[in-house]
């Protein structure tokens, strides 16, 4: 049985046996590689890529057939952590690109904190193998440094065979391996506060849409107010001492502050976060 299941590999993925001698390895089973969570995974970093490296027209297709040979590692350290390696841009030999992603992962290893014993699911040769397990593995790693505002697709899992070749024969044995993890546990957190903070998307949106969303709020504003004669022209100045605030709280919340109990010009940072009584009181009763 085992060795009909790496028969399989064989055939489908022309896995050089002799390359297997005396080490274990993890290939991926053939039915989890048509799983949509996977798909939707490679896509994501298919797209990250992409994105990162468009104003260096670099294009990627394939995970498995555009990193092995360390030219889209290299843009991307290099425009992720502005880190510039003193290795040739195309490496067009076996050889050269073996040396170039040697440079590569040594610094990648170190910013993503590898370097000190960590466990590390990649390496040169599985790299340049083609490996799309160790290829993803290291892709997931570089987004939860270098961009982990990133949404990742969540509990991503593969079924893997750990194949071991020796001189008595083949040992394989099935195994889940976890590509990324829930999205409330772990690193996916920072993607979830993300998600969930609509003040850090609004913060990563360009300058002109920041702008419509200032409008729209000035409107919003500015409806609620009308009733008590204001006009609010310049949320940054005119909400900064917190009088317009606390008149817009009133009035959507639907309770009147009586003037006495805040100063409409303070004029000092305690007259400005000073909150009043009836505030308090009204809040707690509602």
């Amino acid at each position: 049985m085992e060795a009909s299941l790496f028969e399989s590999y064989k055939e489908e993925d022309t896995v050089d046996v002799e390359s297997f001698q005396g080490e274990k390895r993890k290939l991926i089973q053939p039915t989890s590689l048509k799983d949509p969570k996977l798909e939707k995974l490679k896509e994501t970093l298919v797209n990250w890529i992409n994105s990162t490296l468009k104003a260096e027209h670099i294009v990627v297709q394939s995970l498995e057939e555009d990193l092995f040979d360390g030219l889209v590692l290299h843009h991307l350290l290099s425009r992720l952590a502005d880190v510039h390696l003193p290795v040739e841009e195309i490496a067009l030999t076996s050889n050269a690109q073996i040396h170039k992603l040697e440079v590569i992962l040594e610094e990648l290893d170190k910013r993503l904190g590898l370097q000190d014993g960590g466990e590390i699911k990649w390496t040169v040769k599985l790299i340049h193998n083609k490996d799309l397990l160790a290829t993803i593995h290291l892709l997931v790693a570089m987004v939860r440094c270098f961009q982990p505002e990133l949404e990742l697709p969540p509990n991503v899992k593969v079924e893997v065979v750990l194949v071991e070749v020796n001189k008595t024969g083949i040992k394989s044995d099935v195994q889940a391996e976890v590509l990324t993890e829930e999205s409330n546990t772990g690193s996916d957190s920072h993607s979830n506060t993300g998600r969930e903070d609509p003040i850090d998307q609004l913060l990563r949106l360009e300058a002109h849409k920041v702008n419509m969303v200032k409008k729209a709020i000035l409107h919003f504003v500015n409806q609620n107010m009308s009733t008590m004669g204001l006009q609010v022209a310049d949320m940054d100045k005119q909400f900064a001492d917190g009088v317009i605030l606390l008149l817009l709280i009133g009035q959507l919340e639907g309770f009147f502050i009586p003037l006495c109990d805040f100063n409409l010009t303070p004029v000092n940072p305690s007259e400005m976060v000073w909150i009043p009584d009836t505030l308090v009181r009204n809040t707690l009763g509602s």
